[in-house]
This record gives structure tokens, sequence and C-alpha cells, in this order.
């Protein structure tokens, strides 16, 4: 479960200024989102996992007019549905068992600033349809109440499916995605914004060594490369956990290919007179090295299963 309540995270870190990129896509996205940022207008955010979406919704937050009044995030894929519409709405004492006192919802929570709902398209038909209401009326009615709520806020939605396709096969109302997407922001993905990853990679090396206090030069230019060729599933949250994984191994005060995840080395060239399964034996016992032999910690870095890693050692003969 994910619920944030963003208001202490609002600082310069989640500024379109600070939002890494020089690429053509990146900037054309910041440049839409911040002329619709100064209007009052439901903005829906597209983009694969972990392409920023909740970086922007904040940004957009900060650069409009609502920016001194909350800011709300919700996953809705994290809640059932529910305890999603209790969550978003409240509820009155006495509506179901538990409830023994009145509790707002987080729409109320959010009044007259912004409230961030990520992974709209996981919502169910019936919670969409008070959604809908929100958006054409600001207003809802609490869990057990017969009386109407009203709010003042800002909808910010956020998701990875098409959702068009989904409402043409029945598993998204039409009418809210109509609602929803008056002004759709597409995020692109670090696949297609490749020209960004070195100086993504940078500034995440920059930011966790300073954390960390390691002095680090920078980055190999066949670590960069392995950096290029790489398919980004996760996007940019997995190139940010890439790099927080390589600057722990790191003893040296610059980033080489060794210390890559092994997903990284199985698409690697062999290096010199090495072949795959000998580089990735050492990086294994680097690796090891670090943690002090303990493997779940090792399998952690590692980014693969306890059982996996066992069988890897059996493999090499390491005991």
């Amino acid at each position: 479960m994910r619920l944030l309540n963003m208001e202490a995270r609002m600082d310069e870190r989640f500024s379109f200024e600070n939002i890494q990129g020089r690429s053509k896509q990146i900037r054309e996205s910041i440049d839409m989102a911040k002329r619709v940022a100064v209007t009052d207008t439901t903005v829906l955010l597209l983009g694969e996992t972990g392409t920023g979406k909740e970086v922007f919704a904040v940004a957009i937050h900060q650069e409009s007019s609502r920016r001194d009044q909350p800011f709300v995030a919700v996953n809705c894929s994290s809640f059932p549905p529910d305890l999603l519409e209790s969550e978003l709405f409240g509820y009155k004492a006495g509506a179901f068992t538990g409830a023994n006192k009145d509790k707002k919802g987080l729409f109320e929570e959010a009044d007259h600033g912004t409230i961030f709902l990520d992974e709209i398209g996981e919502t169910s038909l019936e919670l969409q349809a008070k959604l809908l209401r929100v958006l054409e009326s600001r207003s809802f009615i609490k869990v057990g109440d017969t009386q109407t709520s009203k709010v003042d806020v800002r909808i910010i939605a956020a998701t990875n499916r098409d959702l068009q396709r989904e409402a043409e096969a029945g598993h998204f109302r039409l009418d809210l995605f109509y609602r929803l997407s008056v002004f759709t922001l597409h995020l692109p993905s670090l696949n297609d914004r490749k020209a960004d990853i070195e100086l993504l990679a940078n500034y995440f090396l920059k930011e966790f060594a300073d954390k960390v206090n390691k002095r680090i030069d920078g980055l190999s230019e066949g670590f960069t490369a392995a950096l290029l060729a790489h398919q980004w599933k996760g996007n940019i949250r997995e190139l940010k956990n890439t790099i927080e994984r390589v600057l722990i191994l790191a003893d040296g005060p610059v980033i080489d290919t060794d210390l890559l995840p092994l997903e990284f080395l199985r698409h690697a060239k062999p290096v010199g007179s090495l072949d795959l399964e000998s580089v990735e034996k050492d990086h294994i016992l680097r690796v090891l090295s670090h943690t002090r032999g303990n493997k779940t910690e090792a399998a952690r870095l590692l980014n693969i299963g306890l059982t996996t890693l066992y069988r890897k050692l059996e493999q090499y003969q390491v005991s």
C-alpha cells in the first residue's frame, strides 16, 4: 500500500527545472506541463511504469495557483475497491464494522489543493462513476452518509494503460476517460530518450555519492555503453535503482561494468580473455565480499532470488 501526503516533499527537486533531460521528447513534455500547470484543468499523465508521472504531477502542482495548498497522492492499485472508496471519500460513523467515528477522505484532505490519482486504470467501474461525479460537480457522498459533500480540488490522474482501449473493451467508463483527458500528457519511455541516459546516470550517481560520502569521478566508457544498450523496462526508476546498487559496491573512483547487475552481464560481450561465465562469477564474488558473505543481502544487491544465487554458487563451485 502506498499512500502519500506530499506536502513534506515540496522542494526544489520536484520543480520542472530539476527534471533531468536534454532530449526533444522530455523537453516537449515539460513545456506542455508548464502550460497546463497555470490553469486549473484536469490532467491525465500517460506513460510506462517508472517514467516519472508522479514527479510531473508534483511539479504541475508547484507551478499552479494551488502550490500553497495540500498535494495528496494515492496509488489506486494499492487498495481493494471498497477500501479505496472510503479512503477517497471518507465515511460516517457506523458505516461499517470498525467505523467508530467520522473520517475525512483524501478528497477533503486535498481541498483547495491537488489530488493525484495514480494508476486510475485499476479502479472499479462503480468507483469510476463516483469519480466522474466529483469531476463534473465537485461533490461526493461519504460512505454511510446521505448528505452531499463539496470539495474544491484539482485532479491529476495517471496510468500506464491505454484507457481508450480499456473503455472500448468495457473495462473503463468512456465518459470518465473523456472527462479525465481534457489535457493528456504522454511521458516518453527511457528507451525513447536514450540521449538522456548518461545525464540521468550521472545525476543519480552524484545524488547517492553525496548521501554516502563517497568520492566518485564518473562512469567508464564501457559502463555508459552498457547502459545505452540495455532495454529499460522499468525506465527511470530502474536506472536509479541500478546506479544506487553499483555505488554501494564501488571501491574506486570510476564506475565500471564489473559492478553492473547480472542481467546486464548476460548481454555483454566477453571482456578481454574472460568468457561471460567468468565475468558473472567474479561479479558474484565481488558482491559477496562486499556483504561479508551475507547471501541474502548479496541476492538483493544482485537483484536475483536467493535460490538462484545458491544455484549459481554451486555452478561455479563457490562455497
